[in-house]
């Protein structure tokens, strides 16, 4: 469906309306802000005929690419458009990209801060972190985020609070260990590996930790600070672990292929939290949909647009995941996928 595109001066209405709140809350930390920047810049010019006025202008910023990312960011710019904000008409998209930098990702903050947008949109905790530090005085909605509180992005899911709100990815990962032990009941020793600096990841460890302590079961962690050091923190548990399964966790998940290359020579079985790993190599995953994770952000920051206020609106976090299997991976790794499983599965990768 296409609605009719909002004029400038509507926007800058709703726009007063949220940001009135956020500035009150964050006056302390309002100033002004660079116009430096790095990444690599995707500007899309309105369309010829479309006066500057009539368009919203959109920083939308990715940590990493990686297919589950990827997805997202389409998902994002999909709802847009289904919510009548479409790219090249009346809606203007900087694209920028991290590439798993922080650096970068403090830099993309400044430029989009000092080029004013009207919206940002923030893929993944770190992105998140940096334009939410940066800018204060723009509505920002993020995706991806495993945990937004201890992220310090929201003051609570309810209540956000102030300028930012957004989608939260958490899956459990209690459900992901239960899931594991159905193909290797055996487990006594299970391996994760994750970005010491990334806060989702360590979030995630310290459930897993505890679901496994429950189960009597060791965990045994290979943190690693970046994509090149992904292949060698799995090669230094490979010969500890029954089975290796990696959290919602950007860098690891950009190289995940150097993880499943050593597990596959050494036959420990690899296990994700998301369905594009599993469709790369991985076995198996109670997974979410990050497409329409990207579609149910776009909603919100449509919502934004239309002038409803970011501190008010609370966190999503997606509740529904699917059962997604790897026969060819199970089968890599001499696993037999238990029937239930199959019968149970939202997809199959063949």
């Amino acid at each position: 469906m296409r609605r009719d595109k909002l004029s400038r001066d509507k926007l800058k209405k709703g726009l007063a309306a949220v940001l009135l709140a956020a500035s009150l809350v964050s006056l302390a930390a309002c100033g002004s802000q660079s116009n430096s920047g790095s990444g690599s810049a995707s500007a899309q010019q309105p369309a010829t005929g479309e006066s500057d006025d009539d368009v919203i202008r959109l920083g939308l910023t990715q940590f990493v690419e990686h297919p589950a990312l990827d997805s997202v960011r389409k998902g994002i710019l999909d709802g847009l458009a289904d919510a009548g904000f479409t790219e090249g008409e009346n809606l203007e998209v900087d694209y920028q990209n991290a590439h798993a930098e922080i650096a970068n990702t403090v830099s993309i903050a400044q430029k989009f801060a000092g080029d004013k947008k009207d919206l940002v949109v923030a893929i993944a905790t770190p992105s998140a972190q940096a334009v939410a530090k940066a800018i204060t005085d723009v509505p920002i909605v993020f995706s991806t985020v495993t945990d937004p509180v201890s992220a310090q992005l929201v003051e609570n899911l309810e209540k956000p609070g102030k300028n930012v709100t957004g989608t939260s990815d958490k899956v459990s990962m209690a459900q992901q260990l239960e899931l594991i032990q159905q193909f290797v009941p055996d487990l006594k020793r299970l391996g994760v590996i994750y970005t010491t600096s990334e806060v989702n990841a360590e979030v995630q460890v310290k459930e897993l930790e505890e679901a496994a302590k429950a189960k009597g079961i060791e965990l045994i962690k290979s943190g690693i600070s970046n994509s090149s050091e992904v292949q060698v923190g799995a090669q230094v548990i490979l010969d500890k672990v029954q089975a290796i399964l990696i959290p919602v966790d950007n860098t690891v998940v950009s190289s995940v292929e150097g993880v499943l290359i050593a597990a596959q020579k050494a036959k420990v079985p690899v296990f994700a939290s998301d369905a594009d790993t599993v469709k790369r190599g991985a076995v198996a995953t109670h997974g979410i949909n990050y497409y329409e994770m990207g579609v149910q952000t776009a909603q919100m920051a449509a919502r934004i647009l239309n002038g409803e206020n970011p501190a008010e609106m609370p966190v999503e976090v997606t509740k529904k995941t699917d059962l997604i299997i790897n026969e060819t991976a199970a089968a890599t790794f001499g696993l037999t996928i238990p029937d239930e499983l199959k019968q149970s599965a939202a997809e199959i990768v063949k």
